[in-house]
């Protein structure tokens, strides 16, 4: 043959030179796969000489499924969506960053130790009391609760210390040194500075006080029997130290101080126990009573945040008071002239459970007595 020659009439219709309308489609994998019929293979026609060289295919073997019913696009996106969940929970169990959930505030501890005193409770003006006491050379008021040098610590920076130390005096003055709390019309300006997650134990404490160790409304703030005895004077003398370090993942501060204040009988009195002087003068029969406490804050870095505090431990001593009287509600001074009922009478029985008077009470030492043979100078 001389080689390729066309047809008489030219090339037929649908030929490779033709306007063929299906030369655009493209027979991919996706298109052969969706096809209804399948053409058996030459060996398959061989075998089976008799029948029909193609045979229908199945509708699963036209979806690409699996006999469990499932297509390879859908066991895919399973295997997606397990290993996305599967690196979300990873990444939460090993996340670096701090957790911004709380952990729930540990309960307050406290301890509050009556001290009884051995004779009669001077009386005298508020001047004189503080100027022949140990109290002469204390600072007045806010003033002696004065802040420590700041200094940054390994994890917390030098204005989060301060920080803690700050909102550590809010809460001494406000729990120590305010007329309100003092005389027991106020318990809000404490609460308000506590962790929330604690507020409920103080609201327990306050509603129904309890000398257990963990229901005193005392030991969350001095406050005073309203009906025995009251403020002689608004000017509280106060000493003490405040502290700060680092312990695990937060801050601690404990705060040490003396308070004095001068009170006198609530309903003013008659005779020796009259409080206040007539024309304005100063109640000339005035006491003493004396509060040491130590208490122990607790500072994560949302309390730091949010202007708060976890109060940890309190430790109190107050005299001149009586051994047997309950100290959890309201703290109950020997005024001017009294004497303790109980000091040293009352015996501690090893076999009685619960706490005992005997041994949760002291004596007022006489050295912390005011007294003229014996006068203070301040040295402020």
């Amino acid at each position: 043959m001389a080689g390729r020659v066309d047809p008489p009439d030219g090339t037929p219709d649908g030929g490779p030179d033709g306007d063929d309308e299906y030369r655009s489609l493209v027979f991919d994998e996706s298109f052969i796969k969706a096809a209804r019929l399948q053409e058996f293979s030459a060996q398959e026609r061989m075998q089976d000489e008799e029948h029909a060289a193609v045979r229908a295919r199945s509708h699963a073997e036209r979806r690409g499924r699996t006999g469990l019913g499932f297509s390879r696009q859908g066991l895919l996106l399973v295997a997606l969506i397990v290993l996305a969940f599967g690196t979300a929970i990873y990444m939460g169990i090993r996340n670096p960053y701090p957790s911004s959930v709380r952990t729930g505030a540990e309960p307050l501890r406290s301890d509050v130790l009556p001290l009884a005193p051995t004779g009669r409770v001077p009386g005298g003006t508020p001047g004189d009391l503080f100027e022949n006491s140990p109290a002469a050379r204390f600072a007045t008021g806010a003033d002696g609760v004065a802040l420590p040098p700041v200094r940054s610590s390994d994890h917390f920076s030098e204005s989060q210390v301060l920080s803690a130390l700050t909102v550590a005096k809010d809460y001494v003055v406000e729990s120590s040194l305010d007329p309100e709390v003092l005389t027991g019309g106020a318990v809000r300006p404490v609460r308000l500075l506590l962790n929330p997650r604690q507020q409920r134990q103080f609201d327990r404490s306050v509603e129904h006080p309890r000398d257990d160790g963990r229901r005193s409304a005392t030991a969350w703030m001095v406050r005073l029997d309203r009906g025995k005895a009251t403020l002689a004077s608004s000017k509280v003398r106060v000493d003490g130290t405040l502290a700060v370090e680092e312990v695990g993942d937060g801050l601690e501060v404990t705060a040490d101080h003396v308070f004095v204040y001068a009170v006198r009988p609530a309903d003013g009195g008659e005779g020796k126990n009259a409080g206040s002087g007539s024309a304005g003068k100063p109640a000339r029969n005035a006491s003493l009573f004396s509060v040491r406490r130590e208490v122990r804050f607790r500072f994560e870095r949302q309390d730091l945040r949010e202007h708060q505090v976890t109060v940890r431990q309190v430790a109190m001593r107050a005299g001149p008071m009586n051994c047997g009287e309950d100290p959890s509600d309201a703290l109950a001074p020997l005024l001017a002239g009294e004497r303790a009922e109980d000091a040293g009478k009352a015996g501690t029985d090893p076999y009685a459970r619960g706490r005992s008077a005997a041994s949760v009470c002291g004596l007022l030492s006489a050295s912390a007595r005011p007294s003229p043979d014996h006068p203070y100078r301040s040295s402020r």
